[in-house]
């Protein structure tokens, strides 16, 4: 049998996780729906914006459910911080590498992004910290 390390969510831990859920769904949105818009205004490729938006709807809805629970499954919660940190480091890639070739407002809003993204990540693991282990049942 496989004993999963379960913790009590700090006050933080539930926010940063439900205000990560807020603006990935948020964010989900708005790509799905406007990537066209979004591709030629910040010349970002079409295919990317939506695929992101796409995948943010399935995220989104994890965050927001773990934000809910009473115990959280710890690695499951490192996952998602460490997704989340390499999101940001992934978007400042996509930047420097060369394989876009976005305006300047698409470069601030890649950045702006992966800055809010590098915040949920800290701020989830600082509330991991605060978390209180919890007995498996």
């Amino acid at each position: 049998m496989i004993h999963l390390s379960m913790t009590r969510p700090s006050t933080l831990l539930r926010r940063a996780l439900q205000a990560d859920a807020l603006v990935s769904g948020a964010m989900a949105l708005l790509l799905s729906l406007a990537a066209g818009t979004l591709s030629r205004l910040l010349a970002l490729p079409q295919p990317l914006l939506l695929e992101t938006g796409l995948f943010l709807i399935g995220y989104a809805a994890l965050v927001g459910w773990l934000g809910t629970r009473a115990v959280l499954p710890r690695a499951l919660v490192l996952i998602v911080i460490a997704g989340n940190a390499l999101w940001t480091l992934g978007s400042v890639a996509l930047l420097l590498s060369g394989s876009v070739a976005s305006n300047a407002l698409g470069i601030a809003f890649v950045l702006l992004q992966a800055t809010v993204v590098g915040i949920f990540a800290e701020l989830q693991f600082i509330g991991l910290k605060r978390s209180d282990a919890a007995l498996a049942s």
